[in-house]
């Protein structure tokens, strides 16, 4: 019985380890995505930050600030791009944003409400570059 008791005790440990160090990665590569938007926004160049935003969320870290930092640096960029007449930019973003979040779904479903808004932009944003309106 002893030693039954020491395996499960090794296990559970191996088990806390490996998940561990899975966490640690996965937010150790969101920050650095994240990191990788902010440097491309500064620059300027929004598909590039628009990328890194997006990979960023895709490396969702449940308890992460970072997922929710980068899904409103998306939707602040798709706000400025339709605001500056830009819809086609708009929906890049809005829809990378989206995605992000349907992609990270499993247990839970984080971001609803980012998809949420979302859809009423896309929907928005296609109906008005739909000919004849």
């Amino acid at each position: 019985m002893e030693k039954a008791k020491t395996i499960a005790v090794n296990v559970l440990v191996i088990a806390v380890v490996a998940i561990l160090l899975i966490w640690g990665n996965t937010w150790y590569r969101q920050r650095t995505q994240f990191n990788r938007g902010e440097t491309a926004l500064a620059a300027r160049d929004y598909i590039n930050a628009i990328a890194g935003y997006e990979a960023a969320i895709h490396m969702y870290t449940p308890g992460s600030s970072l997922v929710q930092e980068a899904a409103a640096k998306l939707w602040a960029m798709g706000d400025q791009f339709e605001r500056a007449g830009d819809p086609t930019r708009a929906l890049i973003a809005y829809r990378s944003l989206r995605s992000s979040f349907y992609a990270v779904r499993g247990l839970n479903v984080p971001g609803r409400e980012w998809v949420a808004r979302c859809d009423g932009k896309i929907a928005a944003l296609v109906k008005a570059q739909a000919p004849g309106t």
